[in-house]
């Protein structure tokens, strides 16, 4: 019997536009730091605060637009979310001050936080249903490739043009192209179906995934803190930007090896020593990434940092729909990302405000501590939580 095509028409355009909606995002993170410092002279604490508003924006947004995609045509508010995520980056050409980009910074989360929700369900309907598990395992790789290739394009572009605004044309053009691709897109007609339930908390969270939802967060924190701040750290540390893009270079492709290698793990039911593994990789990177200040701990830090997070991420994910009911495994996927978005967001904001006044070595060690916490949290609490809940459950 052969199997039904995976790599569609349909799913290729899905796969594309995911990344070129983390491409436009992740060819200016890094840099942003810098756009504000240089540009408008911006203390360290207030760069912070402006950053953390796109993230915690993102953050309310994503609980919201599960509930949408499920209430209203799927196509429609995919376009809708992809057109305005598109022309907010419009503002950021026109911000002539300091408000005025950090307005159009923090409206801009509401999109991105929508369009990855409601992309990835795209990918869910266009995909055949014998192949749809092997289908979204690969759709993740889309985010690490834009995640490996963008940042390193951003800061040689910075390098040697010095221009932000060639940056944000680029975010612009690349976000544009990926709303126009998503247009040719025919997902499978469904009857929408609006519910009759009342809207309530249990419909945005799943509250029995509360202790894997609060170990995401401490991993999501130590990713705001270093993908924001690092490009910042190695200007005045390592007096160069240029080694920003190998460090994420290397980062990512830890992240691919580590995607592709734990699926063998992960279909033989190894969901808590693939996400032990994980933990214990990125925390010896963080660790190392402060604590051996030279270009080789620099290095080899990013490779753990991206095969530990490769691990943990489809582990967690799993394992949060693993204790949820058929029916509630839209609320899991938003509990996890939810989750790992306030994380990422708190991250930013105090690592800024850390920064400002204790320096930028206190931050980075206080990220390391925080991910000493997320591994003690698992050892500690998840892993007796998750086989409790999981035998209940059988």
């Amino acid at each position: 019997m052969n199997k039904e095509k995976l790599w569609n028409v349909d799913y290729n355009r899905v796969m594309f536009t995911n990344f070129a909606l983390f491409f436009s995002f992740y060819l200016l993170t890094p840099l942003l730091p810098l756009y504000l410092s240089e540009t408008f002279h911006s203390s360290k604490d207030t760069i912070g605060l402006v950053l953390s508003g796109y993230t915690l924006v993102a953050l309310l947004m994503r609980p919201m637009s599960g509930f949408l995609v499920d209430s209203f045509p799927r196509k429609k508010v995919l376009l809708l979310c992809l057109f305005a995520y598109f022309i907010v980056f419009g503002g950021y050409l026109v911000a002539g001050s300091l408000v005025l980009f950090a307005i159009f910074r923090t409206l801009h989360g509401g999109p991105f936080g929508a369009s990855t929700v409601a992309n990835s369900t795209m990918a869910i309907d266009v995909l055949p249903p014998s192949r749809r598990n092997e289908g979204i395992g690969y759709y993740g790789l889309s985010n690490n490739l834009a995640s490996a290739i963008a940042p390193t394009v951003g800061i040689f572009i910075y390098r040697y043009v010095h221009d932000f605004d060639v940056l944000f044309w680029m975010a612009f053009i690349f976000a544009g192209i990926g709303f126009l691709n998503i247009t040719a897109v025919h997902p499978r007609e469904r009857q929408v179906m609006p519910s009759r339930r009342k809207l309530s908390l249990d419909r945005f969270f799943l509250a029995r995934g509360w202790f894997l939802a609060l170990n995401i967060c401490f991993f999501g924190f130590c990713w705001g803190v270093l993908s924001n701040y690092i490009a910042i750290y190695g200007k005045e540390h390592l007096n160069t930007t240029s080694n920003t893009g190998m460090f994420f270079l290397l980062l990512s492709a830890g992240l691919i090896v580590s995607r592709l290698q734990g699926n063998r793990s992960l279909k033989r039911g190894r969901l808590l020593h693939n996400a032990l593994s994980g933990t214990v990789l990125s925390t010896m990177g963080y660790i190392l990434f402060i604590g051996c200040p030279t270009l080789w701990g620099y290095y080899i830090s990013a490779v753990l940092i991206g095969l530990g997070n490769g691990h943990i991420w489809p582990a967690f994910q799993n394992m949060i729909i693993n204790i949820a009911a058929n029916n509630e495994r839209g609320t899991a996927n938003s509990t996890i990302l939810t989750s790992w978005d306030f994380g990422l967001g708190l991250g930013v904001l105090l690592g800024g405000v850390v920064a400002e006044h204790l320096g930028y070595d206190t931050t980075f060690w206080m990220m390391a501590a925080v991910h000493v916490a997320g591994l003690m949290s698992f050892l500690l609490l998840t892993r007796a939580k998750y086989k409790a809940l999981l035998a209940r459950t059988k």
